[in-house]
């Protein structure tokens, strides 16, 4: 892994912009008149800034909580375009999921047990699943159809054109699931998602029955406030990564030390190579659990994986920005969310080169599950962040399917 080389400041950057004139068409900005330029507010400021779609408007010709730590940076970020947030009101949100057909977001709010929608058309913001069986990770394949991780029912489903719900995988080997977290389609018809243990718990599914890993003691009553077909599910593997096959066979791609407490999990464009994040320590883990690491595999013909290695421990200016979600650009730059926990101003996204260097990040005043490209034209980035949906306008477009 290469550690980024070239810190470039905002001033610097606006200043080279202003002599160049490389603005994406916009006017040239004389570097004399940034020279007096006030630093912009940001996250980190008192009082911080306002994001809410009534917020006053953002008048910065680069979004000041865009940070560039390489110049490659720059050619990815639209100079003009505000970080914005789009809606509040999740307990948790997680899985956005982009749907190019119908225009619209949808989202995962874990805890509160449904799925939510924003419609591209007006900003409308409603109900779309209620009950999603605690929902976490959502995408849709390459016949738009959505694909959901259930931590309750511990399944991974598909909702088909018809409306009707088939189930893809629920067990291996005759073991049931822990919690399946995020999945993603490949061309060859196939899925894979990962499956850590953090649906095991009461906020975002539900604990072992008692006994289990994580309900060792008993103490909790799993079936309280859940459908009786709950059942008595207990925790019976470790920690995985998965492949459904389209013949519905489901194989273990990557094990708990290769990629122990995986979480998110995208493709490169040219889907030779599969990003696996790996999380911190789940609700029923003996192990050490993950490290807040991400790892990258080579993906083989034969729908296996070889060739494990870190590609970056998420480790910036001291601080752990600990990867949950991801997904690629048509370049193979990867867009990472961000949990850097009581770290004001590291939480947000975390852009990637394919090689490891640290391109940039965007910083939001929130804890960053996850993130999606959508927008007709696929160059809008949607982060899942806590209680809220934040967007931005990039200058490059995601990888295909959302």
């Amino acid at each position: 892994m290469k550690s980024h080389r070239h810190t470039v400041s905002r001033r610097t950057a606006l200043s080279a912009i202003g002599s160049t004139g490389l603005t994406l068409g916009l006017a040239p900005i004389a570097a004399n008149a940034q020279s007096t330029a006030v630093e912009p507010p940001s996250t980190i400021t008192q009082p911080s800034r306002s994001f809410a779609p009534d917020a006053p408007p953002n008048v910065y010709f680069w979004d000041p909580d865009v940070i560039a730590l390489d110049d490659r940076f720059w050619g990815l970020m639209q100079p003009n375009a505000p970080i914005q947030r789009l809606w509040t009101g999740a307990l948790w949100a997680e899985g956005p999921a982009w749907n190019a057909q119908g225009r619209y977001l949808v989202w995962s709010d874990i805890p509160n047990n449904r799925q939510m929608r924003w419609l591209e058309d007006d900003g409308h913001v409603s109900e779309f699943r209620d009950p999603s069986n605690n929902s976490n990770g959502n995408s849709f394949d390459f016949q738009g159809r959505q694909l959901s991780c259930e931590h309750l029912t511990r399944r991974v489903v598909r909702y088909e054109l018809d409306g009707s719900v088939t189930i893809l995988a629920d067990n291996f080997e005759g073991k049931g699931l822990n919690s399946p977290n995020d999945v993603v389609a490949h061309p060859d018809g196939s899925y894979w998602f990962t499956d850590p243990p953090y649906g095991g718990q009461l906020y975002e599914g539900a604990p072992d029955a008692a006994g289990g890993p994580s309900n060792v003691d008993g103490l909790l009553n799993n079936r309280l406030g859940q459908p009786p077909e709950i059942g008595e599910a207990v925790r019976e593997l470790p920690t995985a990564t998965y492949r459904i096959a389209p013949d519905g066979t489901v194989t273990q791609v990557a094990t708990e030390d290769d990629a122990p407490d995986p979480n998110g999990l995208c493709f490169s464009p040219d889907y030779r190579t599969l990003y696996i994040a790996s999380t911190g320590k789940g609700p029923g883990d003996t192990g050490p659990g993950g490290m807040g690491n991400m790892y990258a595999f080579d993906v083989n013909d034969d729908g296996t994986l070889s060739n494990g290695r870190l590609f970056s421990d998420f480790m910036i200016d001291g601080v752990k920005c600990g990867p949950d979600g991801v997904r690629a650009d048509v370049a193979g730059n990867l867009w990472c969310s961000s949990n850097a926990g009581r770290n004001v101003g590291y939480s947000g996204v975390t852009v990637w080169a394919p090689d490891g260097t640290l391109l940039g990040r965007i910083r939001i005043p929130e804890i960053c599950g996850n993130v999606c490209f959508g927008g007709p034209k696929r160059n809008r980035l949607f982060m899942a962040a806590s209680q809220s949906i934040y967007a931005v306008y990039v200058g490059t477009q995601g990888a295909a399917p959302a």
